[in-house]
């Protein structure tokens, strides 16, 4: 499940995502929806970086039954800036971020590890019929 804090006024699909979600873990995830200026202090204060973001993810720092894996922070305003970029839907943009996002929580890193976040990512594009923009981005 899902728990949505949506700060803006960006309608997005729930259920398209719980689907993605169902695919990849039973634990609960935390998504939250911002403009640029709330990531930019989040990003400021959890990762020292003073520039707005595109997505962050904030795994559980323990594990306990009944407890969500994370929290998925996404920047509506990088939603709708890439949307426009890459020319493709705003939802689709919005699935992008969240799949990279949840993908950090379930411990892929792609700073660190050999590719096999974005190996991951590309696969959920392809099963979910997604834009291949981000693995063009990220590449």
């Amino acid at each position: 499940m899902i728990d949505l804090d949506n700060q803006t006024d960006f309608n997005i699909d729930i259920s398209s995502l719980e689907n993605i979600v169902e695919d990849l873990t039973q634990k609960d995830i935390e998504l939250i929806i911002v403009n640029n200026d709330a990531i930019k202090e989040l990003n400021k204060e959890h990762r020292n970086i003073d520039k707005a973001t595109d997505v962050l993810s904030f795994p559980l720092e323990f594990e306990m039954p009944n407890m969500p894996l994370g929290s998925i922070i996404v920047s509506v305003d990088f939603v709708e800036e890439k949307a426009k970029e890459y020319n493709h839907s705003l939802e689709d943009e919005f699935k992008l971020l969240f799949i990279h996002g949840l993908l950090h929580l379930l411990g892929f890193d792609h700073e660190v590890d050999n590719g096999e976040h974005r190996k991951k990512e590309e696969e959920l594009i392809n099963k979910y019929n997604l834009p291949k923009s981000l693995i063009v981005r990220n590449s």
